[in-house]
């Protein structure tokens, strides 16, 4: 890869592929990067050629976390919030796009970079790939990367790795349920893509309506999220994609899906 631009988004549709561009600083994440991405994703968000999101980084590592550069110096409490802000805002559009997210993990994601790991959708490492919150060895706690991690892989787990801060392997990550799946490091771009794209032949509605939905009901008590399910699959048979993919298993033949 070639281009000057820390955030460099390539549209091969139905794929939209994000690369983090600062190979030399291990994928940082600055403020300018933080931002970049931020546009990037909203920009995708509008895009309806656009089904499915990978984020990869460029250079031996995924994301090395914040960049250590803007965190040191003599600075008052309004710089630092604006980055973390910033940062948390990213990770939380994550969630909100309309499409799907997956994370190609290679090298080391570690801190912020486990963060954006632990924000995506989905996940798939290669096979040498580690994880860390280890921001407690430098005397800066990952308490926002805390926040996604303990979500995802439970209290237990997160605790170890954010007071600890020891590396995780792709195979205990994979057995944390921070990754769906490793895979040798040669089939990463292959494996991820045929993830992808199998997401990517269901109807657009469907799958939009679905992530929505998902992540409503996420912290609703039982009763609250089934109320709010019912809603999502009423609205969901009502529309026509619903009506052609049940003809279409009926009738024994593939859908052709209107969105």
């Amino acid at each position: 890869m070639c281009s000057n631009e820390i955030v460099f988004f390539e549209k091969i549709p139905p794929i939209g592929w994000i690369t983090l561009n600062r190979p030399g600083q291990r994928n940082a994440l600055s403020l300018d990067l933080i931002k970049d991405l931020k546009k990037n994703l909203q920009m995708i968000s509008e895009d309806d050629d656009i089904r499915v999101v990978i984020i990869k980084g460029n250079g031996p590592s995924f994301c090395s976390g914040h960049d250590l550069n803007e965190l040191v110096g003599e600075h008052d409490a309004s710089y630092y919030r604006e980055i973390f802000t910033t940062c948390s805002e990213l990770m939380g559009l994550l969630s909100l796009i309309p499409q799907p997210v997956i994370a190609m993990v290679h090298g080391a994601a570690t801190a912020a970079g486990c963060q954006l790991v632990a924000s995506c959708d989905l996940a798939i490492a290669e096979t040498e790939a580690v994880f860390a919150a280890h921001g407690v060895k430098i005397g800066l706690f990952c308490s926002t990367p805390m926040v996604p991690l303990t979500r995802l892989i439970g209290r237990r787990r997160a605790f170890d790795m954010l007071f600890t801060g020891r590396f995780v392997s792709a195979m205990e990550a994979k057995d944390f349920g921070l990754v769906n799946k490793v895979v040798p490091k040669d089939l990463l771009e292959s494996e991820t893509r045929k993830m992808a794209l199998e997401i990517a032949q269901y109807s657009k509605f469907t799958v939009e309506s679905g992530k929505n939905v998902f992540y409503d009901t996420l912290d609703l008590e039982e009763n609250d999220a089934y109320d709010a399910a019912i809603d999502s699959i009423v609205k969901n048979c009502l529309h026509e994609d619903a009506e052609e993919g049940i003809r279409a298993m009926l009738e024994k033949r593939e859908p052709q899906w209107k969105k």
